[in-house]
């Protein structure tokens, strides 16, 4: 029996499903948000067994087991300690080249955006200075439309799987499942520029979400040698085609985009532990730390070399958001109770951002179907409510006085700062402005901003607050590269601050740190992270002390949503129809064995050993399975008396892809018999045996070759995993995912006599 980590965890079965064999196939990138590749059974019976195959994906699993077949051991057995250390030296050789790239595409995005924008704000400065605020908003608004314009169409017209994060197809590869078209060179170049044009246009999202799935575009192209139409064929590069390794260096690409994005190497090892990565072991935590402390470098030597004034208008924008390292943080009785009050509204807000957000993907599903032409405008559409909402809501906000005892100039009319004039007399600035007409970066910095208590007013920071709530709704999901973590960050911000601002003299805790404790208890309500949240912040805001009231609030805000819903990753998995094995089992799934699960499907698919060329192309035809027992009829079983035959041999399990190389080389023999040692090798290498591709149609198999023979035991992987009919469905599943198996073969406890 075969179990495809393709099925979620409700459907580990005998096979995959053939519901959908004479359905036209669809793209894969066009199922972006649109329409889930889920298709479900009809049913309607509510068992357990009913239950299991209910939804089957048809998306190609990945083969992260060894499959040590006889070439595989002889490729082991014929390497010298020299080829050994090559292949320990270039994995950690691909690990500095994904955190050296991604530093570098890190450093451009965010000089690109904050030059674009800089100068975009600078010119809204010029038109506000004359008075002209009716042109400035027109110029703000077609800047920002022909910049969302370029995002939108990169990503309808050439690449569709570059829009979103990214993230939850990185889970799900990482999970098992081989996400279509997601890793591609076409896809890294519409992500950064596109990452480039929809941050710098004032939409609301980040580049945090795109910088990990950009490292994980890199790791993968560095793994596989470029992209598939220019593939480079070194020979070294042969160790590294295969699934299980091409995952420990997209793994190190995830966790090098999160530390680009934040400056957080420890949050963003803890971040692949703990967000995106399912199965785990120390060397790939060495390799994934090394990764990000070369993005640190990189980060850092950029830094240098932008305060110099040789980057432009880039200052420390992007890079790090928030520095409490010189305020003085005490805790007093009273102020447990507003940290706790701040987890609970986290907790309450994430999952109801959660629920409507998920009710907007489903409208804007609807929205998609209908062709590129409506992604277009809804994406254009949302940037112009986002640019006539970021221009004209200032004017509601009174100008204040500016305060000898700021810390800042005040009044400012560059393109960052915290005190804006705005269309405020000399001497006085806008609160609003400051946050709205300003990069996002620099609006988190603004309101994070710390010994500023009379900065801000109540009713700019609820205008803050409720427009980016709007935002954030509207703006993910539409066709261009959005992150979610920057968004988020905003609406906690807004609450947390208001939180403060209420307080007063009750507390003794700054403004800017309960911005902080209000971002982090909204990202862990809807992402339902914690521990590398926790680091995350502890490494932006460069002070330890936080660290106890910080972990409060994530346990809080991350128990409360748990309560109501799952995480949004979960949630746009299921909406983009990506199957994903999670980590714990179903109730039901301790009441059924794996043998009830195999009695209530069709019987298994097996093979010979030495098998019929007519055979194997009529399998391979008719089925959808990728992985065929291979059993044998008549065999001496070992320590029978008198040389008995008879015998039943499972040999092993042979892949879809393997037979159909078999077929490819015309492995074929006009008797039937089993082949020599040295035979195989002339005819196979295991890098061959990598590629998967190859489909049976584009075999071509003349009708005297299907006549005759093929020895598959030299293909065949002699030692799957196996369990017995008789262990739990719960049990097998907790293996199947651990492990990360593509097929777990099931075997009777009892065999009958003869």
């Amino acid at each position: 029996m075969e179990e495809d980590s393709t099925q979620l965890a409700k459907q580990e079965t005998t096979h995959s499903m053939e519901a959908a064999a004479d359905e036209e196939e669809r793209d894969p990138e066009s199922n972006s948000l649109r329409q889930p590749l889920l298709k479900r059974n009809r049913t309607l019976s509510s068992t357990p067994l009913a239950m299991v195959g209910a939804k089957v994906s048809h998306i190609e699993s990945l083969d992260y087991e060894i499959n040590e077949n006889d070439l595989f051991k002889h490729d082991w057995r014929s390497r010298s300690k020299v080829q050994v250390l090559q292949y320990i030296f270039l994995k950690w050789s691909l690990a500095f080249l994904v955190g050296l790239l991604t530093g570098l595409i890190a450093t451009l995005i965010n000089i690109a955006i904050e030059n674009i924008a800089g100068y975009k704000l600078l010119a809204i400065v010029a038109y506000i200075e004359e008075g002209r605020y009716l042109s400035g908003l027109v110029f703000f608004t077609c800047v920002n439309f022909l910049l969302t314009l370029v995002a939108a169409v990169l990503c309808v017209c050439f690449a569709p799987t570059a829009a979103g994060p990214g993230i939850p197809e990185i889970k799900a590869y990482l999970n098992g499942v081989d996400t279509p078209n997601m890793f591609g060179a076409t896809t890294l170049i519409v992500k950064i520029v596109g990452s480039i044009g929809a941050v710098a246009a004032g939409l609301d999202l980040g580049k945090e979400g795109p910088l990990v799935h950009i490292g994980s575009c890199i790791a993968s192209l560095l793994g596989q040698g470029g992209p598939d139409n220019h593939r480079l064929r070194w020979r070294w590069l042969r160790y590294f085609n295969n699934d299980r390794d091409r995952r420990d260096i997209i793994t190190c690409g995830s966790s090098s985009g999160v530390c680009a994005a934040f400056r957080a190497p420890v949050g963003g090892v803890l971040f692949a532990l703990e967000e995106v990565a399912t199965w785990w072991r120390s060397s790939l935590l060495w390799r994934t730390f090394f990764s990000t402390a070369v993005v640190v470098v990189v980060l850092r030597a950029f830094i240098e070399i932008c305060n110099s004034g040789k980057c432009g208008l880039f200052g420390t924008g992007g890079l790090i958001m928030f520095d409490v390292s010189d305020v003085k943080v005490s805790y007093h009785p009273m102020d447990v109770i507003p940290v706790i009050i701040i987890g609970i509204i986290g907790g309450l807000l994430g999952s109801l951002y959660n629920h409507v957000l998920h009710k907007v993907l489903r409208l804007y599903n609807l929205i998609n179907q209908k062709g590129k032409l409506h992604k277009l405008l809804l994406a254009l559409a949302v940037s112009l409510f986002t640019s006539v909402c970021q221009y004209c809501l200032p004017f509601l906000a009174q100008c204040r006085a500016c305060d000898p005892s700021f810390p800042d100039a005040c009044p400012t009319n560059d393109r960052s700062g915290n005190f804006k004039q705005f269309n405020c007399p000399d001497g006085y600035y806008n609160d609003l402005a400051t946050l709205l007409l300003t990069t996002n970066d620099d609006a988190v910095r603004n309101i994070f901003s710390s010994n500023t208590p009379s900065e801000f007013q109540h009713s700019s920071i609820l205008i803050f607050f409720v427009l980016y709530c709007i935002l954030g709704l509207i703006t993910f999901g539409i066709a261009v590269p959005s992150g979610l973590f920057l968004p988020v960050i905003l609406m906690g911000s807004g609450y947390g601050r208001l939180l403060g601002m209420f307080m007063g003299s009750y507390t003794n805790l700054d403004q800017g740190l309960y911005a902080v404790l209000g971002a982090a208890s909204l990202m862990a309500g809807s992402m339902r992270m914690t521990v590398s949240l926790c680091v995350i912040f502890l490494e932006l805001t460069n002070n330890l002390l936080l660290l106890p009231i910080t972990m409060i609030v994530l346990l809080i805000a991350k128990t409360v949503g748990d309560s109501f819903n799952p995480s949004i990753y979960e949630i746009i998995l299921e909406l983009k129809g990506l199957p994903f094995l999670d980590a714990n089992p179903e109730p039901w799934m301790r009441n059924l064995t794996v043998g009830e699960l195999a009695d209530a499907k069709p019987p298994v698919v097996t093979l010979c050993g030495v098998e019929k060329v007519a055979r194997i192309v009529d399998v391979l035809k008719n089925t959808t399975h990728n992985g065929f027992p291979i059993v044998d009829q008549g065999v001496v079983a070992p320590g029978t008396v008198g040389g008995a035959t008879g015998a039943t041999e499972l040999h092993g399990l042979i892949l879809r892809a393997h037979l159909v190389q078999a077929l490819k080389k015309k492995w074929f023999l006009p008797e039937k018999r089993r082949t020599e040692e040295w035979e195989v090798r002339e005819k196979f290498n295991s890098v061959e045996l990598a590629e998967r591709e190859l489909k049976i149609e584009q075999v071509a198999v003349t009708r005297d070759e299907m006549e005759m023979y093929v020895d598959l035991h030299p293909l065949t992987n002699t030692t799957p995993y196996t369990v017995v009919d008789s262990m739990s469905v719960a049990k097998a599943m907790v293996l199947f995912r651990q492990v990360g198996l593509r097929h777990l073969l099931v075997v009777p406890k009892y065999q009958g006599a003869g």
